[in-house]
């Protein structure tokens, strides 16, 4: 995937180029050259799909392999959802130190930790909506989910 991205990227900076300049050729031909062995590897994939399918039982050893490799990728495929979920939190979790630190009057940047906005003194936090739950900013009056009146 990283190779299809560079090749890709050199494909279309290689158009700025002087294309009668050799390290420009050099560059298309491998470029035309990748893409080509891609198509190739993509058409014995689809021979091999028919065929296993056609001749399932009669290449038990390779069958074996492939349900291995297919089980290593369903794990891979759960590492990286969960890689990714835990990014996605750290990032809501910095979001929201980051919200409570910044005062939503002035926009001044506190430290951490700060309760009270040290340039206008208004009161920092993220709040909720004690109807719905809803984050809200400090100051606000209404929730803009359910439109409870708040406590100010």
């Amino acid at each position: 995937m990283a190779n299809d991205l560079f090749g890709g990227l050199m494909k279309g900076l290689s158009g700025f180029m002087p294309q009668d300049d050799p390290d420009v050729k050099l560059m298309s031909a491998q470029s035309d050259l990748s893409d080509l062995q891609q198509q190739e590897t993509a058409i014995y994939a689809d021979i091999g799909r028919q065929s296993l399918a056609q001749f399932k039982g009669r290449f038990p050893e390779l069958e074996s392999r492939l349900q291995l490799v297919q089980t290593n990728i369903a794990e891979s495929q759960a590492q990286l959802e969960a890689v990714q979920a835990e990014k996605k939190q750290k990032e809501q979790a910095e979001q929201r130190t980051e919200q409570q630190c910044v005062c939503p009057q002035c926009g001044y940047r506190n430290l951490e930790g700060v309760k009270f906005c040290q340039e206008c003194g208004v009161k920092l936090g993220v709040f909720n909506c004690p109807k719905c739950g809803a984050v809200l900013v400090p100051g606000t009056r209404f929730c803009g989910e359910c439109g409870a009146k708040q406590e100010v």
